[in-house]
């Protein structure tokens, strides 16, 4: 917990996003200080409440009806249920957008005009809103109605097809990320693109329309793997664990599992070769230049598989660690969340989940499950550094507070509720 002001305090953000892309990005803001207000359907909430296993866990060791999956994005923020069908509901979501600096939002292209919260129904309301709509292929163009999903822009955007090992290898064939990547980068993007659009406010006045796509992101990320095909035509193949154009620079088999080597120049490869007891793989032509090494991957990897093989994991590792040669553990998560670096970074925090009355309609099933572990942010602003100030939000915890921010008593919010409203 921090008494510091936070890089974004003095912003409000309303949250009208769920799954990953539009929370990830709401929640980098939430860290950073801005107060973001989550709305979600009465009784059902963000489709990743449900999306177990895993759920949390009572007090027992049983599974409760809350799922993992939403506390990884919705940390730090403010939840209200909200049935936006409703014109009530519409009116205040308007109320709200009024007062709000951001809107986040991932319905489907056109799908909040019914309801007269598009961009440019809010941007009458209020001019200065940054107003940022997440899809999966963006506002324009013959796929801008289709819903859009992580793995699938993996399919579509090339990620799988230079992910996985070639066909010829063992289990080879396309393979998806581990994590919904390009949800993930696509928060990062859209967070990115809400700040320069408030820096482009300072100057001004105005706010403005950010359209943000999954597949965009997508086909960014392909990084130097899309710039070799853009420049040269050859279209990159899967393999493995190995680099394209960098050698050596992939896993390799060590006496009690594997390890991973990143040899990035010539002067990491000679030490690696010095240390390793073979420095006339410096001399050899076919090595001498990285080059060189990628042209005749298989011949080295060959030579260096015997080596690899005769030391432990551990052992390269502290071989190598003080000669400036990248080599590191292969971990499971549950060993990257031991690694005594992560632990010195306090990575991991915990946080009490508010204890909720059962008499809230909103609220199903309340559990016992007391607290709750996510992993910091990683935005280390040492002068603003990150908030740490609510746990991932119950369903509706705070309902009745934001409306009685807006300006209503109690006898209207339980009208509301009454009426399905909220």
């Amino acid at each position: 917990m921090t008494t510091q002001q936070a890089a974004l305090s003095h912003l409000k953000v309303l949250d009208l996003s769920r799954v990953l892309a539009g929370p990830w990005c709401t929640q980098m803001l939430a860290d950073l200080g801005a107060d973001v207000i989550k709305v979600e359907r009465p009784g059902a909430g963000d489709d990743t409440r449900h999306w177990g296993p895993p759920f949390l866990k009572d007090a027992d060791g049983n599974d409760t009806p809350d799922a993992t999956y939403f506390t990884a994005c919705n940390r730090n923020k403010r939840a209200i249920t909200l049935d936006m069908a409703q014109p009530e509901g519409q009116a205040l979501i308007r109320q709200m957008a009024a007062s709000s600096d951001i809107l986040v939002e991932n319905f489907k292209v056109g799908g909040l005009q019914q309801y007269g919260l598009d961009y440019e129904s809010l941007k009458a309301i209020n001019p200065r809103l940054i107003y940022c709509s997440v899809t999966g292929f963006g506002q324009t163009g013959p796929y801008a109605e289709r819903a859009g999903y992580d793995l699938m822009i993996q399919a579509m955007s090339g990620l799988m097809s230079i992910t996985g090992h070639a066909d010829d290898q063992p289990g080879g064939g396309p393979m998806r990320m581990g994590v919904a990547l390009i949800d993930v980068l696509t928060g990062i993007y859209a967070c990115s693109a809400i700040l320069a659009a408030i820096e482009a406010r300072h100057r001004t006045g105005e706010g403005q329309h950010i359209d943000m796509a999954l597949l965009d992101v997508g086909m960014a990320v392909l990084a130097n793997q899309a710039a070799g095909f853009l420049n040269t035509g050859k279209v990159p193949q899967r393999q493995g664990n190995t680099h394209p154009s960098l050698a050596p620079y992939q896993t390799f088999d060590t006496l009690d599992g594997n390890m991973l080597l990143a040899i990035g120049n010539d002067g990491q490869f000679a030490r690696f070769c010095e240390a390793a007891g073979q420095p006339e793989w410096v001399q050899d032509e076919r090595f001498r230049s990285n080059t060189l090494r990628v042209k005749n991957r298989e011949a080295l990897v060959a030579l260096m598989l015997p080596v690899t093989r005769s030391r432990s994991t551990t052992d390269w590792i502290r071989l190598l660690e003080d000669k400036a040669v990248p080599c590191g553990p292969i971990n499971t998560i549950e060993q990257a969340f031991t690694d005594p670096q992560v632990l010195a970074r306090c990575l991991v925090i915990k946080q009490p989940l508010a204890l909720m009355e059962k008499w809230q309609e909103a609220i199903k099933n309340v559990s016992n499950q007391t607290t709750v572990n996510t992993v910091a942010s990683p935005l280390r602003l040492l002068a603003t550094p990150p908030v740490l100030h609510r746990a991932p939000p119950q369903l509706g915890q705070h309902t009745d507070e934001v409306l009685a921010e807006l300006g209503l008593d109690a006898t209207q919010i339980t009208a509301l509720r009454d009426r399905g409203v909220v």
